[in-house]
């Protein structure tokens, strides 16, 4: 069964910076691309990072590039959201997400999410 648990999210002042991570099992993790989506109240979910199976191939929206790094360890089933010059734009709930496939893409709705976590960048 695959299981997502992400955690890390809190209150931040805009500015602000904080690192989401996301504890995967279940499937062959070092396999598979992964990523990190969010929700924002009364918005649909749109797709943030991607990172590639073995960490060298990333992707991310045109709304956080240069401030969010997404990566991974393959060794601890583990994916990380660094994000940093948080902003209140990007407050929403963050899930990470697998669709069990090596193809490093935030075009499409994943197949699998985890429960997410609050982000909430206000002064």
């Amino acid at each position: 069964e695959v299981q997502l648990q992400a955690s890390g999210g809190g209150l931040v002042q805009p500015g602000g910076s904080l690192r989401l991570s996301c504890a995967a099992s279940g499937f062959a993790f070092d396999g598979y691309a992964m990523a990190w989506f969010r929700q924002a109240p009364g918005k649909e979910r749109e797709g943030v990072a991607c990172i590639s199976g073995m960490g060298g191939g990333t992707l991310y929206a045109d709304s956080v590039k240069g401030r969010f790094t997404i990566s991974r360890d393959n060794a601890e089933n583990t994916v990380y959201l660094q994000m940093n010059n948080l902003q209140p734009e990007d407050t929403a709930v963050y899930y990470c997400a697998t669709d069990m496939s090596p193809v490093v893409t935030l075009q499409y709705e994943y197949d699998y999410y985890g429960r997410g976590t609050q982000v909430t960048v206000s002064s």
